[in-house]
């Protein structure tokens, strides 16, 4: 299975997901390979915030060597499932992929969580450390369910 997250900038959430989800799987037994990327092209390059990598190692995972990427409308063929983490970065996968856009492909993490509902992974990149440590804690919750469903 290969599973692709998706936020923003590549540099909060989406490295989190990431990580987290490839730890699950690691631990699970399952050979898994994930990745991330971002909708817009501001951090290509760049490890992941310094605060999503301190939350991440404080629950035993290390995405140092991240780097964000953008989105390409390749990664509809080449990852099984693509989760983002926010409506408004939805809106931009279907833009950026055009007619290579694969509708069943795609949903929001949260709706593993809380289906149906739509809801977004906050983005902490403005605010305090409080809010990677709620971002960590719903995308952890969320990975859990899609092992579940996808073991």
């Amino acid at each position: 299975m290969k599973i692709l997250m998706v936020c923003l900038g590549n540099i909060c959430r989406s490295p989190l997901a990431e990580g987290i989800l490839q730890k699950q799987a690691n631990e699970a037994g399952l050979k898994w390979t994930t990745d991330s990327a971002g909708t817009n092209k501001y951090h290509i390059g760049e490890p992941p915030h310094e605060l999503s990598q301190k939350v991440a190692l404080m629950h035993g995972i290390d995405i140092s060597d991240q780097r964000a990427r953008r989105f390409v409308p390749s990664d509809l063929h080449t990852f099984d499932k693509i989760y983002v983490l926010a409506a408004d970065v939805w809106k931009d996968v279907k833009r950026i992929a055009g007619t290579a856009y694969i509708d069943e492909k795609i949903d929001l993490l949260l709706n593993e969580l809380y289906p149906g509902m739509n809801k977004d992974v906050p983005d902490p990149w403005s605010g305090p450390f409080e809010g990677y440590l709620e971002a960590y804690d719903l995308i952890e919750r969320a990975c859990e369910k899609v092992v579940e469903r996808y073991r």
